[in-house]
């Protein structure tokens, strides 16, 4: 059947699901791990971004230092704090080289949909009295909102793909199924726990997807239309009047005589 027959008869295996190192534990403490971590990373990222755009200064310098953390790897991270004290405290080492990895997207993300919001618009917020409060969350952060997610659906896929690394130091995670399998020489698992990886970031993806389309405070077509009800009808005004105007002056441009003739 080759590896990915194999994989799939592991997956439909009932026995590979249960017990303590069963994968669906595993997946458990994957999507535990991954979900801290996003957490506070945007708890650090997003509020950071938010002021900074809002404000116009210092993003900058926040985006280059937060850039820092792409430059070393992830799992280089994770070593150097399981050389520290922090080695025996769980899945924190693990965490926090996570949201290390995860604050750049959002970080960088956010600012810049906040500063692509038209100075036009504010411009003209502003004139119609709005405060700075105001300001930001009916007209920076609706506009900056696709921006937003785009960073935060980025993020998510990159710390559930890259949550595997906790099996590297001992814990738990998808991460194990694979590392098991390497341990024993068993590649259609280590397929197996690659594919729920896979399905799990796609899975995440979908979700943030659908929250997108359901958060979205962009009006819709239908919307706009149902707001100005007469804009067809102007539209079709417009057009009809053209039609007239353009017979009419067809009329004009007729010789007199047979205008006479035809009185």
């Amino acid at each position: 059947m080759g590896v990915l027959g194999d994989a799939w008869t592991w997956l439909m295996t009932g026995s590979n699901w249960s017990g303590e190192s069963g994968a669906l534990t595993r997946l458990g403490e994957h999507v535990y791990v991954s979900g801290i971590a996003l957490a506070l990373a945007c708890a650090i990222a997003l509020p950071t971004a938010f002021y900074l755009g809002h404000i116009g200064k210092g993003g900058a310098l926040a985006i280059n230092i937060s850039n820092v953390g792409r430059a070393v790897p992830v799992f280089a991270v994770l070593a150097l704090f399981m050389l520290s004290p922090l080695r025996n405290a769980g899945y924190v080492p693990t965490i926090v080289a996570l949201v290390l990895f995860a604050v750049p997207p959002l970080l960088t993300n956010a600012y810049v949909g906040m500063r692509e919001v038209d100075r036009a618009v504010l411009e003209a917020a502003r004139g119609m009295g709005m405060s700075g409060r105001q300001l930001f969350l009916r007209v920076e952060l609706p506009l900056a909102y696709p921006m937003v997610m785009t960073g935060l659906r980025s993020a998510s896929v990159q710390v559930v793909a890259t949550a595997t690394i906790a099996a590297m130091v001992g814990q738990g995670g998808l991460g194990r199924i694979i590392t098991a399998g390497f341990n024993t020489y068993d590649t259609p698992q280590v397929v197996a726990g690659a594919l729920l990886v896979a399905l799990l970031a796609l899975v995440v993806e979908g979700v943030l997807v659908a929250v997108h389309r359901m958060l979205d405070p962009s009006p819709s077509p239908a919307a706009v239309r149902a707001t100005v009800p007469g804009a067809r009808d102007g539209a079709a005004d417009k057009v009809a009047d053209s039609a007239g105007g353009d017979a009419l002056r067809t009329d004009d441009a007729l010789p007199q005589d047979r205008v006479t003739k035809t009185v």
